[in-house]
């Protein structure tokens, strides 16, 4: 039984680590998974849990006992049928119901076989005997107490089928055979049994490689980690000896206990756990080994990043990988577009030097929704977005006076730097790039690597945030709010290596720059 302390521990670590039975499993050592998830329902509901742990049980009032049972008795005595028309109560305790009231009812006599098992030392001196013998099998099979047939299996077993010459006896010939012959026959046969013994060990070496480390059926046990082979030897030691298997695995008797004292030893780890888990859940499940190991490092606790990557993959942290892009294709020009100045150079040596845009669309059950945000090449800051569920106009040109209003007050006249859309070529886009003397650069026809840094930005937003969640449930409404909670935590929080394991705001203040 788990004291109430050790089960709401369980349940708030449960729920700390995204309602996930195994890394919490882990991480405490308790309890079952089925129990686990009772206690999380129990809290949900009551908001607490029973300061005494106990298993509730179903009493039945004595008339409910007599309905059921006056009911199986009426109805063909069939104990399906009383379940199914009560719903009330299990198959055994109904059972225990009629045996009690009723016992001659289910009165029944059971009787079997008697399954005889022989002992390895009376087969084998019934196979030597057979093979030697100056009787008939019949009769050798009749004094051990089995059919003929069982006689045969058992050479087979420990002989093979090939070893047939030798059971046939010879009419012309009744000399009984020489004790040399006999010895010689036994070493054999002794031979043949510690073969069967040694490849049933690699079989069973094989298996558990499977089970316990999910290696390959063919893997080699020799390859595996020293850590690996003591838990082979665990999970056989009490079928094989121990020197059996060191030998098997060419293991040092040595090393074995090493590793058993090591595996008994706490986890010095179980700190860095549920902190890596914290981390990688507060920032959206996006952050890979390097991130995660500067972010461990804000919080004092410095490890190597190959134990950071070591620890995210035993704990299944895994950050979503991207998805194939689908075929877009370019319908053609509207009107003269400007040259290409950023020229695939997005590399800006002061802020509001180069700026980048762009839309993207995102499909959610609830209907679509576009994105239209103003990237500096500086460091990856998003200077100013909109988001509507209309590609439209207003998008555009809503972020673009968001934009001009940060460096309204400044001499900086930033190039801004799109694709061929039309959003970019009607005249409240145009009018506002004259007012605010701002320089326009469009990239190639239907060439997007001419835009890959704010093409980028998209991608790295939907692989972190939108394509790893489920939008079922999700209103367009509450899609925007978690698009926009997204950029911000991007400005102010996002790691980026790029910028010294900061972001880009902590990237700004680190300079002097303002935002």
């Amino acid at each position: 039984m788990y004291s109430y302390e050790e089960r709401i521990r369980a349940v708030k670590l449960y729920i700390k680590l995204g309602k996930r039975t195994g890394p919490t499993i882990r991480q405490l050592g308790y309890p079952t998974k089925n129990s686990l998830k009772g206690w999380y329902r129990q809290y949900e509901r009551d908001r607490d849990l029973q300061a005494v742990y106990t298993r509730s049980r179903v009493k039945y009032t004595a008339e409910q006992i007599q309905v059921a049972v006056q009911h199986y008795l009426d109805h063909d005595r069939c104990i399906a049928s009383t379940l199914r028309a009560l719903g009330y109560p299990c198959r055994e305790l109904l059972t225990a119901w009629i045996d009690e009231f009723h016992p001659e009812v289910r009165r029944r006599i059971v009787g079997r076989a008697p399954n005889v098992q022989h002992p390895p030392e009376i087969k084998n001196a019934a196979v030597v005997e057979l093979c030697t013998r100056t009787t008939n099998a019949q009769t050798i099979a009749r004094s051990v107490g089995v059919c003929r047939p069982t006689l045969y299996n058992w050479k087979n077993q420990l002989l093979g089928r090939e070893a047939s010459a030798s059971m046939k006896r010879h009419k012309d010939s009744e000399a009984i055979p020489k004790q040399k012959d006999l010895t010689e026959l036994q070493q054999h046969v002794e031979l043949l049994e510690r073969d069967i013994r040694r490849l049933q060990l690699e079989h069973d070496l094989l298996k558990k490689a499977n089970e316990l480390l999910k290696k390959g059926l063919g893997v080699a046990p020799q390859l595996l980690s020293n850590r690996e082979k003591t838990l082979l030897v665990d999970a056989l030691k009490n079928t094989y000896t121990l020197a059996e298997l060191l030998a098997e695995l060419k293991l040092a008797r040595s090393s074995y206990f090493y590793h058993c004292t090591r595996l008994k030893s706490p986890d010095k780890y179980a700190d860095a756990r549920v902190a890596i888990a914290d981390v990688f859940q507060s920032n959206h499940r996006c952050y890979g080994y390097r991130r995660m190991h500067v972010a461990l490092g804000r919080r004092r606790l410095h490890i190597s990043e190959k134990v950071v990557q070591r620890l995210m993959k035993q704990e299944c942290l895994v950050v979503a990988a991207n998805r194939k892009r689908r075929y877009g294709s370019y319908l053609g020009e509207i009107s003269p577009a400007p040259e290409n100045l950023i020229n695939r150079d997005f590399r800006a040596d002061t802020p509001n030097e180069k700026w980048l845009t762009d839309i993207t669309e995102f499909q959610i059950p609830a209907g679509k929704v576009y994105l239209s945000p103003m990237i500096d090449c500086f460091d990856g800051l998003v200077v100013s977005w909109t988001i509507g569920t209309r590609p439209d106009s207003d998008l555009v040109n809503t972020m673009l006076d968001a934009a001009i209003e940060t460096v309204a007050r400044s001499e900086s006249r930033p190039v801004i730097h799109s694709d061929r859309g039309a959003h970019y070529r009607w005249p409240g886009w145009l009018s506002r790039m004259r007012n605010a003397k701002l320089i326009r650069s469009m990239s190639r026809k239907g060439c997007s690597p001419d835009n890959a840094a704010c093409e980028g930005f998209f991608g790295r937003l939907k692989t972190e945030l939108f394509y790893p969640r489920s939008w079922q449930d999700i209103s367009i409404d509450q899609f925007i709010q978690v698009v926009d909670s997204y950029i911000r935590w991007y400005n102010e929080k996002c790691i980026k290596i790029s910028l010294g394991s900061l972001s880009p705001l902590e990237y700004r203040a680190s300079l002097g720059i303002a935002a």
